[in-house]
This record gives structure tokens, C-alpha cells and sequence, in this order.
């Protein structure tokens, strides 16, 4: 199979090329190494397929939008449940509504008691004759047509070699008990590689680990046959690899191992320099996702799990989105320490983040020798030398210890951080907070019962099912950036995050993730932050500024963006969405939820709530009516490919529609129009009903991809008088998300934001001083706004608490929105 002809890499669609509905990535074992002086990274991936057997490219009605997701019909979803008849809601929906009986009828209750993502980054441009074939193989040949062809998204890498891997000469696969090893799946016994791999991803959830220690195993297996190596080509946006005589997925190898080095000018990674001026890299957050850092499936629907071993400097800390912190064992051989990391949750490739710096551990107390900071330069990341071991593992060590914090291999390590050692197999080196000591009081919005619904993702260890994760409200979390902001990050974000985490778990139930690290990214970062498992980057923008004595009168900017990022753990992450033209499933998400949560974490009365949500409302409406006056009609559109939303072709290839155009780079549609959608929606059914409503969306769909419908149907379900009213799925289509422009809702509210009482208090307060201010001008980059900000500061700070904190607030959106123009006077 040739890859698709008909994807014009020229376009501002930016292509997915891998055959996903053919053939799964199940897992990847990473194996790299961090080269500052050249500026890349180099090693191997092995990738772990398994063939779609009966894939087609459409589901049929009712199929869920994660149902398989990780199995062999995983490929098909990816178009499962688009709408073909949006007025309807009854097609697919008699399970669930089954399922939902119980809450509907709580719902109704309650009803009737009242009440990046990302940036473009350099794609780097090449001649013609490059795009055409930029390397390949001399085994490669044109004429192999009845062979099949794997798919790989690639980009910017330089690839050496792609080889089977010979899997059944690992020993310790013949550890797995012999229920196990029965042939369950009808793979033929002529195929011993097909056979082994099917026994090794039979292993159930609860034997996750000793998955992981036989997928590392099988990594450093040998290449089959002596070593061949399989034919290959690469050409601007894909890696394609055939085997000489297989000629379907189910005849391919089981396991593939591609040599590779990634380019300094790589769209993936960013090698630059922190405040500290000391070299960094980390992954970029890019359009292209994580192609130009490993050869893999990008389309959403390819969700895998992964391990990862990186080698860097002994002096850099490794930073990656991974289950357990990484303790790193120092090589002897070698200035290079090594990290593992690993995740046992399915999840696009694209959610893989790595950095890798000279980061410092922020703690409550920084030792004195820090303080002196940057001018001593000291060694905040350096490891400590464990007593035995260098970075070679023998096959029993591995099989005992997964070669990771966990086991006996690193046993005793430990991670010196910020000039102080702290053991990192134990939980002390995490942050938690007291919040009985800080008399924070956490109002569960819930109300509801959370085993009403089952999980509905495939078999992985759930969080969401287990009982002490119900109960965390605070996850294990640390803090890391350079030594000069150290003080900035620790009366921040350090101060803040935990009261964040609290109010998140108040607001949406289990946290998806059992621990989180917040890096503070080197300026020039293109965002405010941008969120991944188990890992949040956050700009240096939003750190607190002022005085240590001045309270949290400055941390507004700072507590709204964590959360933001913060809610992406369920809506982006454990939720995410299956066409990537959606983006609003997840902005407009977090945009929606980082009011709820930050107003919960103030501990704000419900007053003081509603009148900083209006606040914030009006300054999006201006953001937002001011983007749509000043761009084009097609890039308004919260769903591009409107009703082919989802749609794929026959080898589950697709386009991203805009993804490269730089003009959609500055735009915030997804996240504003987003939001104002399900502000509307919130308004129909009661704002308390609605956060309960996103409780039980999230216990039915985490794990899983989601198309629009899939919410909205949802939603329609448990609240059937809004379609009575005409509130159908074509209506919020036609209104919200298929059409460019602002809903007529949205102008009739903006007026009424417009007469909220603190405007009404700012108008009072310029009328008095006998000033003849227009704020109606759009912030731009090139102009400077502290004569503003400074009379809005000494306005809301000199005029009582009450004022301070809508002061805070005001000025977050300001820097947020980049915009001024809250007032016309």
C-alpha cells in the first residue's frame, strides 16, 4: 500500500499519514540520548504492532467514541460516531440512557428544586528535491507494490536503520503462565513472533508491570534474521517501512526497532537557553506534535502506552510524562546519567512531553546557597552517585526491576536537588499541603454517586476505579525552574498549586493522574502554559512579580492559568478529542472550568463568584468579538470539517484542517467561543446542575475520544426539556459551531455583562478623578501597557479588599487576552 497521494504537504492542512486503520502502535520503548553540543537527540524507538483485523473506516450507529480503543478495532473509531442525523438522539443512545436512569431523574430533581494547545513552530522548509525523498534505504523498491506498507508520521528526523526485532529470543517470555500463552486470538502457530506478542499484550491490567519489564526485555532483543534490516524511505511528512513478502499487516513484524537522530532545526524539540543562560531542551508543543522527535502514529485514534530511557548530562535534570518520578542512575563509564520513565495509560503520541535542563527542585524552604542563586551557578540538577550499576542491565536485573524507581536496580539513589539531597523512591520529595493547618475548606460540587457509571475504556489500571484515588485530593506535585526565579516560583506557583489541585478534585471528582510536575519554561516559550500527563510547563509570565509581603493580591494571573492547565488533565487529556479540528473539546474546556476552579480554590463566596465570572466574561467578549472583526470567516469555525468531522480515509490517514496556517497561530477562538458555548449551555440547565453534569461525563467517557455530539447527545439525554425547547443538536451546530461569528445569545449577554455592578464601580471611579479614558484599544505586542495597568492596580488596591481581588482578576485577563478594551467611556 502506497501512502495517500492526494495530501498536499504545500497546504495550510497538515497531514497524518499513518495507516492507523491497518495497523496499531501498542506500545513504544524509547531509548535515547541527549547531545547538547550538536543539538540533537539520538537512539531508537521500538515500536510494538498489532494488525486491525475487519477494520472499516465507519462505525455503526451507537459505537463509543473510545469503545476499543487500544484493540484491534481501535483504528475504526476514529469516525464511530459521527452524526449523520443531528436532530436525532435516540440512534446509540438507548444504552446509555439505561445507564443514565438513576442521574436523569437527580438531574430532574435538582432542576425542578431550582437553581497550548499549541503554537506553530518551525517547520522547517526544503527544497523540492527534499520533500520528494529526503533518505531512504538502497533496499527500497518501487516496485514492491503486493507488499504491505507501515505508515509512520515523521518529520525532520534522519533515520539509520529500521529493523525487525527477534522477540521469541527473550528467555524470560516463557515466564508467562500457560493460560497466558493458550491461543486465544487464533494467531497462527507458523507465526512464533505474531505468538508471542499476542501473549504478551494478554497480560491483564493488574499485571502491568511485569508487561513493562517484558516490553523493555524485547526491546534490546537482536534484530530477527542476523540483523536484516527491512526496507524503508522517508519522505517530508512520513516514514514508510515494507518487509520484502509480507503482504498484509497480519504477515508484518510484531515488533520494529528505527535507528534515528532528530535535527537541531527539528518542529518537535526546542534547544535554547533558560533564564540561568545554561543550555535546555524540551519538546516544543508544536503542530507537528511529536514526529520530528520519534517516527509514530499521530492520529488521536492511535493510542498507545510507552516506556522511555533517556541518557543526558549527569548535571541536567530529565523531566518527562510519566507515572513515578525517574530516579536517575549515574553511568560510570560516561558523564551522563540515565532516567526511565513510563506510562500504563493509552494515550495519543502526541500527549509524550520531555525536558531536560538545568532545573531546580522549588521547596518550601530554599537553602542559603541558592539564594545567592545565579551567581554561583550551582549544580541544582546533579545526581548522586548510587552505590553499584552502571547504565547496562543485565536481563534478571531488568525482569526484577523494570531498570526504574521502582526497583531493586536503583535502590538507594537518590536525586540531589537544589544543593539537597532528597530520596526520590519515596514520596519526600514531593509537595503536599496541609490544608487543615491552612483552615482551607473544600466544597465537593458533586453530590452525586460515582460508581453510577462504569468505566468504558479498555483495560488499563484505572484511577478512576480505585478507592484511595477518590479520596486524594491533593496529588504528589513538584515545582522546577531555574535558580533565578526560584523565589518568583515558590510564593507563586509553589504557594498556589496545591489549593489548585484541591479545588480541581472539588469541582471534577478523581484526579486521571497520580502526580504532576510544574516546570517553569525558559522565556520565549509561546504560550502561557501547556499541559501533558503528568506534567504542566508554565511560563515565566505569569509568575508573581511584587513584594513577599504583599499577599495574594498578585497571584491571580498565576492561580488562573494553573488551573487552566490543571483542568486539561480531564478535559484534553484523559478526554480527548478524536478529530483534532476540535480543539474547543479541550480550550474551551479548561477556559470554562479555570473560573470554576480558581473561584473555588479563593474560597470566593457565590456572589463574589458570579460578579468575577461576568467580570471575565466581558473582557472574552471583547477579545473575542475584536479577533472575529479581524480575521477570516473559515478560521471561526469551532468544527472546519463541519459534518465530515471524524472522517478518515480507507487506511485512517486524515488532514488537520488550518494546522499550519500562521494566522491561526494568534488566534483564540477554540478557547473563547468555546466557552462561551458552554457558559450558554450552563445557562439552560443551571450552572450547579451543569458542573454535576461534568462529573458524570467525565466517569462515562475518561479514557476515551470524543467528537462533539458525543457531550452534546449527552447533555440532551439527561436534560430532555432542553431539546423540547428547540435546543436540538442542528440548532447548537448551526449557531455555535458550524458558523463563523458570534451567536445572537452572546450580544444579548454582552450587554448585560456590560452594566455588571464593578464596571458600573470603574466608571464611578474615572468619572470622580476626572479622567477621559479609552480603553476600546486592542493590546498589541509592540505596545507597552504599565500607565494603564498601573492606574487599574492603585484603582482596585486602595479601595478595600473587595476591590483587590477584582483587581487581580482584571489584570490577569488584560495579560491573558492581551486586551484593554473593557470600557468605553
Amino acid at each position: 500500500m502506497e501512502p495517500d497521494v492526494d495530501l498536499n504537504p504545500d497546504t495550510d492542512d497538515l497531514p497524518l499519514r499513518a495507516n492507523t486503520n491497518h495497523i496499531l502502535v501498542r506500545h513504544y520503548v524509547l531509548d535515547l540520548t541527549v547531545h547538547f553540543e550538536r543539538k540533537v537527540i539520538s537512539g531508537s524507538v521500538v515500536l510494538f504492532l498489532e494488525p486491525c483485523c475487519g477494520v472499516s473506516t465507519k462505525a455503526e450507529d451507537g459505537t463509543g467514541p473510545g469503545d476499543g480503543a487500544g484493540s484491534t478495532e481501535a483504528g475504526a473509531s476514529q469516525d464511530g460516531s459521527r452524526s449523520r442525523d443531528v436532530d436525532s438522539i435516540e440512534d446509540g443512545a438507548k444504552g446509555l440512557e439505561k445507564s443514565m436512569t438513576r442521574m436523569d431523574k437527580m438531574f430532574g430533581a435538582r432542576e425542578r428544586e431550582g437553581d497550548e494547545f499549541q503554537a506553530v513552530s518551525g517547520v522547517g522548509s526544503q527544497t523540492a528535491a527534499e520533500t520528494k525523498t529526503i533518505h531512504s534505504s538502497h533496499l527500497w523498491e518501487t516496485n514492491s507494490d503486493g507488499d504491505f506498507t507501515l505508515v509512520l508520521d515523521c518529520c525532520d528526523l534522519d533515520v539509520s536503520k529500521v529493523e525487525e526485532v527477534d522477540i521469541t529470543s527473550v528467555s524470560a517470555m516463557s515466564s508467562l503462565p500457560s493460560e497466558v500463552r493458550s491461543e486465544k486470538s487464533g494467531v497462527s502457530s507458523a507465526n512464533p513472533q505474531a505468538a508471542f506478542f499476542q501473549k504478551l499484550i494478554s497480560l491483564p491490567s493488574s499485571r502491568w508491570r511485569q508487561r513493562h519489564q517484558l516490553f523493555l526485555l524485547c526491546s534490546r532483543a537482536p534484530g530477527a534474521q542476523g540483523g536484516s534490516a527491512l526496507h524503508f524511505q522517508r519522505d517530508r511528512w512520513s516514514l514508510q517501512v515494507r518487509k520484502k513478502g509480507a503482504t498484509s499487516p497480519q504477515e508484518f513484524p510484531r515488533a520494529v526497532r528505527i535507528c534515528y537522530e532528530t535535527r537541531p532545526t527539528g518542529g518537535s524539540v526546542r534547544w535554547t537557553k533558560d533564564q540561568d543562560n545554561r543550555v535546555c531542551v524540551y519538546t516544543a508543543g508544536s503542530p507537528i506534535n511529536n514526529r520530528a522527535l520519534f517516527p509514530c502514529q499521530e492520529p488521536p485514534v492511535a493510542m498507545s502506552t510507552w516506556q522511555a530511557t533517556v541518557r543526558a548530562p549527569s548535571e541536567c535534570v530529565v523531566l518527562m510524562s510519566g507515572e513515578e518520578q525517574a530516579v536517575p542512575i549515574e553511568d560510570r563509564n560516561t558523564r551522563f546519567s540515565v532516567w526511565n520513565y513510563y506510562v500504563t495509560m493509552p494515550m495519543p503520541a502526541s500527549t509524550f512531553t520531555l525536558a531536560v535542563g538545568h532545573w531546580c527542585q522549588i521547596t518550601a524552604e530554599i537553602p542559603p546557597a541558592l539564594e545567592r542563586g545565579v551567581r554561583d551557578r550551582t549544580d541544582c540538577g546533579k545526581t548522586a552517585k548510587p552505590g553499584a550499576g552502571s547504565a547496562e542491565w543485565t536481563e534478571a536485573e531488568l525482569v526484577s526491576g523494570l531498570g526504574s524507581s521502582s526497583g531493586a536496580v536503583v535502590k538507594g539513589s537518590s536525586l540531589q536537588t537544589c544543593s539537597r539531597d532528597q530520596t526520590t523512591c519515596s514520596d519526600s520529595t514531593f509537595s503536599y499541603a496541609s490544608f487543615e493547618n491552612e483552615g482551607l475548606s473544600v466544597t465537593d460540587y458533586s453530590g452525586m454517586v460515582d460508581d453510577g457509571v462504569s468505566c468504558s475504556h479498555g483495560d488499563y489500571p484505572c484511577r478512576f476505579t480505585e478507592q484511595l484515588a477518590r479520596s486524594q485530593r491533593v496529588i504528589p506535585h513538584r515545582v522546577f525552574g531555574p535558580v533565578s526565579l526560584l523565589q518568583r516560583a515558590q510564593m507563586g506557583v509553589l504557594k498556589l498549586l496545591p489549593r489548585c489541585l484541591a479545588a480541581a478534585h472539588a469541582v471534577l471528582g478523581v484526579h486521571p493522574f497520580p502526580r504532576l510536575d510544574v516546570l517553569i519554561i525558559p522565556a520565549g516559550f509561546s504560550s502561557l502554559g501547556m499541559a501533558s500527563p503528568h506534567i504542566i510547563f508554565l511560563s515565566q509570565s505569569v509568575l508573581h512579580a511584587g513584594s513577599p509581603d504583599s499577599g495574594e493580591n498578585g497571584l491571580s494571573l498565576c492561580g488562573s492559568r494553573m488551573c487552566h492547565e490543571i483542568a486539561h488533565s480531564w478535559f484534553g487529556l484523559v478526554i480527548g478529542a478524536r478529530d483534532w479540528t476540535e480543539e474547543w473539546i479541550s480550550e474551551g474546556f479548561a477556559t470554562y472550568l479555570e473560573d470554576i476552579i480558581w473561584a473555588q480554590a479563593q474560597q470566593l463566596s457565590l456572589q463574589e463568584t458570579a460578579e468575577q465570572s461576568d467580570l471575565k466574561a466581558l473582557l472574552r467578549w471583547r477579545r473575542l468579538s475584536d479577533e472575529l472583526q479581524n480575521s477570516e470567516e473559515e478560521l471561526q469555525i469551532l468544527r472546519p470539517n463541519m459534518e465530515n468531522t471524524g472522517q478518515v480515509s480507507e487506511s485512517g490517514s486524515s488532514t488537520v484542517k488550518h494546522a499550519l496556517n500562521p494566522d491561526k497561530t494568534f488566534m483564540q477562538v477554540h478557547y473563547l467561543k468555546g466557552y462561551f458555548l458552554l457558559r450558554f449551555l450552563a445557562s439552560q440547565v443551571g450552572e450547579q446542575q451543569f458542573i454535576d453534569f461534568f462529573r458524570l461525563f467525565v466517569k462515562k467517557y475518561h479514557g476515551q475520544l470524543i467528537l462533539s455530539q458525543d457531550f452534546l447527545r449527552m447533555l440532551l439525554i439527561i436534560f430532555p426539556d432542553m431539546e423540547r425547547k428547540g435546543l436540538t443538536l442542528s440548532a447548537i451546530y448551526a449557531d455555535w459551531l458550524d458558523r463563523p461569528g458570534i451567536p445572537k445569545w452572546l450580544y444579548e449577554k454582552s450587554a448585560v455583562w456590560s452594566q455588571a455592578r464593578l464596571v458600573e464601580e470603574v466608571k464611578a471611579e474615572v468619572s470622580t478623578l476626572s479622567l477621559s479614558l479609552s480603553l476600546s484599544v486592542s493590546l498589541s505586542f509592540s505596545l507597552s501597557p504599565p500607565p494603564i495597568l498601573s492606574f487599574l492596580c492603585l484603582f482596585f488596591s486602595s479601595s478595600g479588599s473587595g476591590r483587590q481581588t477584582w483587581g487581580a482578576a482584571l489584570r490577569f485577563e488584560i495579560l491573558h487576552l492581551r486586551l484593554l478594551d473593557v470600557i468605553v467611556i
